[in-house]
């Protein structure tokens, strides 16, 4: 998709079609002649994500007019019109329409405003069907341009940041759609790898002789029952000129199939543990958006890459592995394997030097059961971390809630046969994972992302396709950027 920035004239733009605003409750007094029957009947409300696809109105140019509905006007931010953007286009798919311009009008044509319709319009383009011989022609819109009444170098300088972060959202997803015989985590660690030459960051993966060396035993276990080799990919940011000595680390779940080991799933919905790796494939493209953008604070992004499998030499319950910070897990199932090998990258990335860590992994069914698809759980050892996370989230659009860390679900991870055992009790499953990853990040800053509810969507939205969402991208570049 081609994606643009300028100032035409309403009325008299030739496109396909123009999409324009409508506040609920309030009626355009450009299209109020015209729709007077719509508007006296109710058609046209102005309800957020309602859209009334119009032909030929008079006094527009346009083929096609969308009264694209958002909301109470108060209730209007940057990240319902980004949700707006994005359905927007999605709603155009498929009607003959290549061209598009949507009007940020008056007031409504801010930096923020500017940079979340970039970021929805490209993120609205994108479809789970990379892998389908045939696809449907002429459902896709070629082109779209944001109006604005005059565009600055604000405007201009928050259109790429939003185009930017749109396209990272997009191979995010591309990544996260991928069936797990195609990305393995060699194929995961490819595709970071050019995406890292693509955009200048220092790139390295461990192999799992490199592994054994430093010592990941705890990753190096549930790696062991696969034919598939794991691998530990490394991608790194620096600034020419740092605004300070903060060095944030971003940490990604890479789980690329997950059946649970010999404490095997249930066979039900397991294909859905191709996405046990969004957490990584996240970092992945938060990295390319970082790279592009250039914060003043030095970025480490780290994927631990992983199959889990129950064969001949996996790990069995009762094995005891020594991590590589030197402390001894108990594996009393299988299936709790992400927190094992996020335990060895947070370590790494504490002595690359990281000092302020956040991971983002699709961890427990526990938080999903707690937060439903909506939000995410947010664990933080930090209060000042927190605060920036929750401040950046906000601005993404991304809902985040805290949940807790008390030291009583510390108490469930006790064992008498090592340091620490890698599952709690049936209770409170999500704030005992967190528990268990707060031992290895010790005092460094850390933010723990448990996305397995948010992650990937079951059914399409009428602002994102069916498959991965690229939670929590937007908030991992936001916290860099404004650090």
């Amino acid at each position: 998709m081609e994606l643009t920035l300028g100032s035409p004239q309403l009325a008299g733009v030739e496109t396909d079609a123009l999409i324009l605003l409508e506040a609920e409750g309030e009626k355009r007094a450009d299209l109020e002649k015209p729709l007077a029957g719509l508007y006296e009947s109710g058609e046209i409300s102005g309800k957020l994500l309602e859209f009334t696809l119009l032909h030929g109105v008079e006094g527009f140019r346009a083929r096609r007019v969308l009264v694209a509905g958002s909301g109470k006007p108060e209730k209007l931010d940057a990240a319902g019109l980004r949700k707006i953007a994005s359905a927007a286009v999605r709603f155009l798919k498929g009607k003959g329409v290549k061209s598009a311009v949507f009007a940020l009008e008056g007031g409504a044509a801010t930096a923020a405003n500017v940079a979340a319709v970039a970021t929805g319009v490209v993120a609205g383009s994108w479809e789970p069907d990379r892998l389908k011989s045939k696809k449907e022609p002429g459902k896709a819109v070629a082109s779209v341009e944001i109006a604005v009444s005059a565009a600055g170098d604000g405007l201009e300088k928050a259109f790429g940041r939003g185009k930017v972060i749109g396209e990272a959202l997009n191979l995010s997803r591309d990544i996260s759609v991928e069936p797990p015989n195609i990305l393995t985590p060699t194929a995961m660690a490819e595709r970071a790898r050019e995406m890292a030459k693509g955009t200048g960051l220092s790139f390295e993966v461990l192999d799992r002789d490199r592994m054994r060396q430093l010592g990941m035993g705890a990753l190096l276990g549930v790696a062991q029952g696969s034919a598939e080799p794991p691998a530990f990919i490394v991608m790194q940011y620096k600034p020419e000129k740092a605004t300070g000595a903060a060095h944030l680390g971003l940490i990604g779940k890479g789980v690329t199939f997950d059946t649970g080991g010999i404490s095997i799933k249930p066979s039900e919905g397991m294909e859905k543990m191709k996405y046990d790796m969004c957490g990584g494939a996240a970092v992945i493209g938060a990295m390319q958006a970082i790279a592009r953008l250039k914060p003043g604070i030095a970025v480490t992004g780290i994927v631990p890459a992983v199959e889990n499998m129950p064969g001949g030499k996996a790990q069995r319950p009762g094995d005891i592995v020594t991590s590589l910070s030197g402390k001894t897990i108990e594996i009393l199932n299988t299936d709790a394997e992400g927190r094992l090998i996020l335990a060895d990258a947070i370590t790494y990335a504490i002595q690359l030097g990281c000092t302020h860590l956040v991971d983002a992994a699709t961890l427990t069914g526990a938080i999903a059961v707690a937060l439903g698809h909506t939000s995410s759980g947010v664990f933080a050892s930090d209060e000042a971390l927190l605060e920036r996370w929750m401040s950046a989230a906000k601005d993404a659009g991304e809902k985040m809630w805290r949940m807790p860390l008390d030291d009583e679900y510390r108490d469930q991870l006790k064992t008498v046969y090592a340091d620490i055992q890698n599952i709690g009790g049936r209770w409170g499953g999500a704030c005992s994972a967190a528990m268990f990853l707060k031992e290895f990040a010790g005092e460094t800053p850390w933010i723990h992302l448990d996305v397995a509810g948010t992650a990937w969507l079951d059914d399409e939205k009428p602002f994102l396709a069916k498959g991965p969402t690229g939670i929590p991208l937007g908030s991992f570049v936001n916290l860099a950027m404004g650090w």
